[in-house]
């Protein structure tokens, strides 16, 4: 969820030893081991993801030096057999706003914006709240979250999200969004205080996403779906990525829990613009976005610029997390997204030319370590391949 999606940081991580008895007996009589399929591997990590509490499925997207593997474990719904599928659409959560990143690099290069724009450029109506002591927020402060603007609009959903993990979390967020469009939007908007400069402070603010599409609106005189649907497709070949599903694809949307709850919950409620969380994919389509981003064009170079540099391990681009320091991974770039029925992570990471995306169709307060956890274990079988220690 917008609110919920956690900046990645390096950190211990757990590490995983899996040393089979052929393996073993191999490497005691002196011969080179055979080393097993990658997709064996993708497997293996995905069905011990779901050995973790609550885990009910998994879907994992890889791409390794050009190659693809998708790999599906578990059971969507709880006690009726039914692995996802290619098919099986999810909600993407905050890795959404990695696309709207990516849209506002092309609009940089293109020349219709500049990062030190004024964002009241793009708004009707006054808005002298949108400064702090003559310093006005930018657009580079949107999308670097050093903006000053709260996490989310309107400001009772926050409050909602503090206690994410309760059940009753998911329907009091429909309610709230129910009825709440752009106009509620920037009424919202008007009421916010900016509360120290801009530029300098890392406060994560799903708000900021939604004002980047609204900007992108004006630049390109396109509504931003149409607008991140049609950079896609051109771009990467996504033609199935959406922010608002079709009646008829409505029954492909993935099954999710909440929390312990252990009734199926609700989708996330449709925000004004859908920028900071709506977006909704297959696993194929996400692999199209492993490869887009690998393949390192001018767009993903500029969306991966640093932006801000906050200490000498952690940097922001364009919404992306930049983590740099890593001994295995290298300098890499991740982001973690969920909704309150799904969680999900991804990670570029160009030393081995890796793209992982991991989804789970649970959310809760240790979904996010377990996904890291099978992330690393991902790492290191390919450190591993690739000849390291």
């Amino acid at each position: 969820m917008p609110a919920t999606s956690m900046v990645v940081r390096p950190r211990q991580w757990l590490t995983y030893l899996v040393v089979s008895a052929a393996l073993l007996a191999a490497g005691c009589a002196g011969k080179p081991a055979t080393p097993k399929d990658l997709g064996t591997e993708i497997d293996e990590v995905a069905a011990t993801l779901i050995e973790q509490p609550l885990l009910h499925s998994t879907s994992i997207g890889v791409v390794y030096r050009g190659k693809e593997y998708i790999r599906h474990r578990g059971d969507m719904q709880a006690g009726k057999p039914g692995a996802p599928t290619d098919a099986t659409v999810y909600e993407i959560g905050s890795l959404s706003k990695t696309l709207a990143g990516t849209l506002m690099a092309n609009a940089v290069l293109e020349g219709r914006v500049t990062l030190d724009d004024d964002i009241r450029m793009y708004l009707q109506g006054a808005y002298p709240n949108l400064q702090y002591k003559g310093e006005p927020v930018r657009l580079r402060h949107l999308l670097s979250h050093t903006s000053g603007l709260p996490n989310m609009l309107p400001e009772r959903a926050n409050t909602v999200l503090d206690e994410f993990t309760d059940h009753g979390t998911p329907p009091e967020l429909n309610a709230i969004y129910a009825h709440y469009g752009k106009p509620d939007f920037f009424n919202d908007l008007h009421t916010v205080e900016i509360p120290r400069a801009p530029g300098k402070v890392y406060a994560y603010s799903s708000t900021g996403t939604e004002l980047t599409a609204h900007i992108l609106e004006q630049v390109y005189k396109r509504d931003y779906e149409s607008l991140l649907r049609g950079f896609l497709s051109e771009t990467a070949g996504m033609s199935g990525i959406r922010i608002r599903l079709a009646d008829t694809e409505v029954q492909q949307l993935a099954i999710g829990y909440h929390s312990d709850n252990p009734i199926p919950t609700t989708p996330m409620p449709q925000l004004p613009w859908g920028a900071s969380g709506n977006v909704k994919a297959t696993v194929p389509e996400m692999v199209k976005y492993l490869r887009f981003q690998l393949a390192n064009g001018p767009v993903v170079t500029e969306s991966h610029r640093t932006l801000v540099k906050f200490d000498s391990d952690f940097s922001i681009g364009y919404f992306w997390n930049i983590v740099s320091g890593d001994r295995q991974k290298g300098r890499y770039y991740a982001h973690h997204g969920g909704v309150p029925r799904s969680q999900c992570y991804i990670y570029i990471i160009p030393k081995y030319d890796l793209g992982i995306f991991i989804i789970t169709n649970q959310s809760g307060d240790r979904t996010a370590n377990a996904m890291e956890a099978a992330a690393d274990s991902l790492v290191e079988k390919v450190a591993a391949r690739d000849g390291e220690q």
